[in-house]
């Protein structure tokens, strides 16, 4: 499907504006008494695969390790791997009876985590629920949650175009998202799709994250492209769009994610072109409040 253009996306909006008049769409989450969340960045992939929630749990960690107080939140409900990441598998969310909140687990670097695994019995139960259950669960991980003081709140998205992303995009104050591809022909057409929603829901997209670009040679030190040439690149330079990482496959960085210490071996520096225009941003907007 090509992109439409601007003239395009308003001729829409003036027409879903007639057929539905005086309508205006979904209400934004609140925020409780005890949450004060200043900017909200998602983490999106056109499909599955790509390595969206190692970006995740990459942009918190370095966040955290420059001064900020981040939480994320694991939107990715049928499918979390955040808890994992970060050494959480045998903790649970606990909730504040006198409150009715649910209080968030806290990883050894100080990141705040809510997600699906966290309130499950066993993190390998399946999660079967159907599209209404799911809106709900998101809505409580949002408003029913003491997140307390949160500069940057990592939203981990699932993968695709589905109903969780369009709730995220209607009824969560996103500042941007980061796209995460990688080099395969078919992932970057999906790249199109993610392009494609942020823009007709009005989300900034801040850049592209390529993941599994290349893998280092342990003897030479040359890089070999695995999956092929890259190609991001080419979307960039379609969608207007900066490149803002290209990560290696690194194999002692997914074992130290496996065993639940991504914080202190991810290496420093490896998102932090990325980071930097998460942190622009957010300063640009405040400056304009």
């Amino acid at each position: 499907m090509a992109e439409m253009t601007p003239e395009e996306e308003e001729a829409l909006r003036r027409e879903v504006a007639q057929a539905f008049p005086g309508h205006q769409g979904p209400q934004l989450f609140e925020q409780n008494d005890l949450t004060h969340i200043k900017h909200v960045i998602g983490v999106v992939s056109g499909k599955g695969g790509v390595g969206k929630s190692l970006v995740s749990g990459l942009l918190a960690t370095e966040l955290a390790r420059r001064g900020a107080k981040v939480g994320i939140l694991d939107a990715d409900i049928t499918g979390p791997s955040i808890p994992k990441m970060f050494g959480l598998s045998h903790e649970r969310i606990m909730a504040d009876g006198e409150r009715q909140l649910m209080i968030p687990v806290t990883t050894a670097g100080g990141i705040q985590v809510v997600s699906t695994n966290l309130v499950l019995d066993h993190e390998t139960d399946p999660v079967l629920w159907r599209g209404p259950v799911l809106m709900g669960v998101l809505k409580q991980f949002w408003e029913e949650t003491e997140w307390g003081e949160i500069d940057y709140l990592i939203v981990d998205m699932p993968p695709g175009t589905g109903d969780i992303a369009l709730t995220v995009y209607q009824q969560v104050p996103v500042d941007g998202i980061v796209i995460v591809t990688s080099p395969q022909d078919l992932v970057q057409m999906v790249v199109a799709k993610a392009v494609n929603m942020a823009r007709q829901m009005d989300i900034p997209v801040l850049g592209l994250i390529e993941n599994m670009s290349y893998i280092t040679c342990p003897d030479c030190g040359r890089k070999i492209e695995v999956f092929g040439p890259s190609k991001v690149a080419e979307s960039a330079k379609e969608y207007d769009l900066d490149v803002l990482a290209q990560l290696p496959i690194d194999p002692a960085l997914a074992a130290a994610c496996d065993e639940g210490k991504i914080e202190t071996a991810a290496p420093e520096g490896i998102v932090d072109t990325a980071v930097s225009r998460i942190v622009e941003t957010c300063a640009v907007l405040d400056a304009a409040k």
